[in-house]
């Protein structure tokens, strides 16, 4: 399913502290996001941590009653947390959330600025509070983010950057499955698809002289939004093409495109992308980028994927993703037939980590059961993961339904051969294959049976026909209790959404 990431490179950061303000009595506080702060900004926006604190650092002390440094500060705090995961890091710069909220306060009412650094700020920590556990926080952070956007686009309607994140939570919230909805309306939070992606469009495509100075940042969500959620896989890395980014030097473009690539069975571009990718000190150091690469290795069966995997878990500090990480280590010996490390791997999936995501909670389940999967279905799986279509194929060539005894296996062979025609472009048989893994999966625990559904809501929805791709969308939000269910209605939701009539 989805795997996600975070990055590689040195930061030494400067914390953030009362000693580092201005004192209040003795300068004018202002929002003047200059051209250093600008400068700065698209450092730290292409991950150059260091380089852009040193900027901001300067414009402290030329103007100290400048608030957009302080501001700034903020996006370092928060890729770093982010995508890091370092308890001991979060435990120094959580404070900061709440002095820079202060600090904003400080500025001019009437300045579009004034709502928009708070909304940022709740948003970026609401999104590190998630990693480290603190949902509740998070929530109520969203919600603070989410009303003082949208306070700031009623009074200020031509000041671009408001639509960014306000457009990002509007999708989020138009996609929250049926059973969720009550915490959308505790919180305040409403808003659809249409609604957001427009929001986000807007920044993209308007002159306004801010909605510049944010088009990067308003293009991440973008594309993220675009890809996971509205399903346009294609217009997405066409417009990858058409923007012809350096993901050499921007480390956060490089992310993206790697990222995404891993997500979109295209194993090769990742693996490509973090080869060639610019090493400096000022840059963020991520041990994401070794999971990213180990596995695209893994995708291909390449045992290398065993050595970068391990120097992730060797260098990460956070929890997410690490039993994930350790399942896949665990299929590259199984597949070697190293049967020892295969099992001691194993063992580590049921003390490290935690279940926060699906796919860590899938390889919990699976470590637990003590059953390993078959050979042929898991080469199968990976092959196709990484876009190694025909490699695929040929690995199940021969088999059919009856060549497999036990259910379970039955059921992925059925939903394997179906990703792997619907990729292929044989959209006939994959939808026979994806009927048959409906029909053994609709009540078992295995994702499989949902995702067909899903599968093939996508083909028909594809083809126009969005009143037969409804009846599959609606079939995965009535299944129940299975893997991987909320990811999955989410997208279902998604789809129903953008296939709803009139």
């Amino acid at each position: 399913m989805i795997r996600r990431a975070h990055f590689i490179f040195f930061i030494c950061f400067l914390c953030f502290s009362h000693s580092s303000l201005p004192s209040y009595g003795q300068v004018q506080y202002t929002f003047d996001f200059n051209p250093v702060c600008r400068k700065a900004y698209d450092e730290i926006i292409q991950l150059k941590l260091n380089s852009g604190k040193e900027l901001l650092e300067t414009e402290k002390k030329v103007h100290p009653g400048n608030l957009i440094p302080y501001f700034l500060d903020n996006y370092i705090d928060f890729f770093t947390l982010f995508f890091n995961e370092d308890p001991a890091e979060y435990k120094i710069r959580k404070p900061s959330m709440d002095q820079r909220l202060l600090l904003m306060k400080k500025g001019d009412p009437l300045s579009p600025f004034y709502l928009f650094t708070k909304s940022v700020i709740y948003f970026q920590w609401a999104a590190v509070e998630i990693k480290f556990g603190e949902r509740w926080d998070a929530a109520w952070a969203f919600r603070k983010s989410f009303l003082s956007g949208k306070e700031n686009l009623d009074k200020f309607p031509e000041f671009q950057p408001s639509r960014m994140l306000l457009g990002s939570m509007q999708v989020a919230a138009g996609t929250i499955p049926p059973g969720y909805q009550w915490l959308s309306s505790l919180l305040g939070i409403h808003g659809s698809i249409e609604d957001g992606m427009r929001n986000i469009k807007e920044v993209l495509n308007n002159p306004e002289p801010f909605a510049a100075v944010f088009h990067n940042e308003a293009a991440f969500y973008y594309l993220y939004l675009e890809f996971y959620i509205l399903n346009r896989r294609d217009s997405v890395f066409q417009y990858i093409r058409q923007q012809k980014w350096d993901t050499r030097t921007n480390h956060l473009f490089a992310y993206l495109v790697a990222n995404l690539s891993l997500n979109n069975q295209d194993a090769s571009v990742t693996e490509k992308i973090i080869s060639h990718l610019y090493q400096d000190p000022a840059y963020l150091e991520m041990p994401i980028w070794d999971m990213q690469m180990g596995y695209a290795k893994a995708d291909r069966i390449d045992k290398e994927s065993i050595f970068y995997l391990d120097r992730f878990l060797l260098h990460f500090k956070g929890k997410f993703y690490v039993k994930d990480v350790l399942q896949k280590i665990s299929w590259i010996y199984y597949l070697q037939h190293e049967t020892d490390k295969a099992n001691a791997t194993r063992a580590r999936i049921l003390v490290m980590g935690n279940t926060e995501t699906d796919a860590d909670k899938q390889a919990m389940k699976e470590a637990e059961s003590g059953r390993w999967p078959n050979e042929s279905l898991l080469k199968a799986r990976l092959l196709d993961d990484g876009g190694y279509y025909a490699q695929a194929l040929q690995v199940l060539s021969g088999k059919q339904l009856s060549s497999f005894s036990d259910i379970q296996d039955q059921l992925e062979y059925s939903y394997r051969i179906g990703r792997i025609y619907d990729a292929l472009g044989r959209k006939s048989e994959a939808i026979i294959a994806y009927q048959q893994a409906l029909q053994l999966g609709q009540n078992r625990k295995e994702y499989y049976g949902a995702r067909a559904a899903l599968q093939m809501g996508y083909i028909y929805e594809s083809r126009g026909d969005k009143k037969t791709a409804r009846i599959f969308f609606k079939k995965v939000l009535d299944m129940k209790s299975h893997d991987y269910k909320n990811a999955l209605d989410q997208k279902a939701k998604a789809g129903i959404e953008r296939c709803a009539e009139g």
